[in-house]
């Protein structure tokens, strides 16, 4: 058995698919399928039911899995730490991000990262926010920038650089251009907001429920400057978080009983303390909260 070939089986269970996993890996799908395929021989057990249109664990497999994780997640403490002992901080970092993230300061600390630091190999992964919460938990990640409303999910860390409330935003002239509005005064209205599983989709939501409303949504898009766009042409009613607002020709108005606010954190796992992640979750705290 080869550590190889564990990252191979946590990564295809990870994506849901060879394929992507392939490409996560940067390795080619055959290799990823025979490798797998040696340890499942090895183990004189299949971990895959491939079957299906979907892969799907085995039971061998369920009992399996957190075992491999846990295996990959100690071989990187062991190289972590070996790290230390060296003249400069070294390490690779998975670093997660909310989809269509275009933050300056953000993106200004992993550049810099890269220039101060060249002995730390950084890769980016962009998903959904509750995603990004799995993959830190599942230790496929090591720190992600998410949008979120509530609580993190238990066994992470957040540190809030973000905490707002949510708007709305028209076309100067709409309906709606108005001082200030109520969720109710949505109704009737083609609502665009993210995709579920983001924060601001997740503040809407509870906002309408804490009031019994019903939160349809009825156009939805990763990005919140195609949200704006499609405001712009009338398409329906932007919801989005009060900073998301800047730059636009659009008129925010806020909405005065969205109880719940959407909020940005950077997650890890909690008591990880590699030198090399806990360098770069320091360089992000300090770009996004100057302050």
């Amino acid at each position: 058995m080869e550590i190889h070939q564990l990252r191979y089986f946590a990564a295809i269970m990870d994506e849901g698919t060879f394929t992507a996993a392939a490409q996560r890996l940067h390795v080619s799908q055959s290799g990823i399928s025979t490798q797998v395929a040696k340890l499942e021989a090895e183990l004189g057990q299949q971990l895959l039911d491939r079957s299906g249109r979907q892969i799907r664990l085995t039971p061998a497999g369920e009992a399996v899995l957190p075992l491999a994780k846990n295996a990959l997640a100690t071989l990187e403490a062991i190289q972590h730490t070996a790290a230390e002992f060296g003249n400069a901080v070294r390490g690779r970092i998975r670093l997660g991000m909310i989809m269509g993230c275009s933050i300056p300061p953000f993106l200004d600390a992993v550049a810099d990262l890269g220039r101060t630091h060249p002995g730390i190999e950084l890769s980016l992964h962009e998903d959904h926010s509750d995603e990004l919460q799995t993959r830190v938990l599942s230790s496929s990640l090591d720190l992600a920038l998410i949008g979120y409303a509530g609580d993190v999910a238990p066994g992470l860390e957040v540190s809030v650089v973000l905490d707002e409330p949510i708007t709305t935003l028209v076309p100067v002239g709409h309906p709606l251009d108005r001082a200030e509005l109520r969720l109710a005064d949505l109704r009737g209205h083609k609502i665009l907001c993210l995709p579920p599983g983001t924060g601001i989709r997740s503040a809407y939501e509870d906002s309408c429920r804490r009031i019994g409303l019903d939160p349809r949504v009825d156009i939805d898009a990763s990005s919140p400057a195609t949200l704006l766009h499609l405001a712009e042409r009338g398409a329906g009613v932007a919801v989005l978080s009060s900073s998301s607002t800047q730059g636009t020709g659009l008129r925010s108005i806020p909405l005065a009983d969205a109880a719940t606010h959407a909020r940005l954190g950077l997650i890890a796992r909690r008591g990880q303390h590699f030198p090399a992640v806990q360098l770069l979750r320091t360089k992000l705290l300090a770009a996004l909260r100057p302050d």
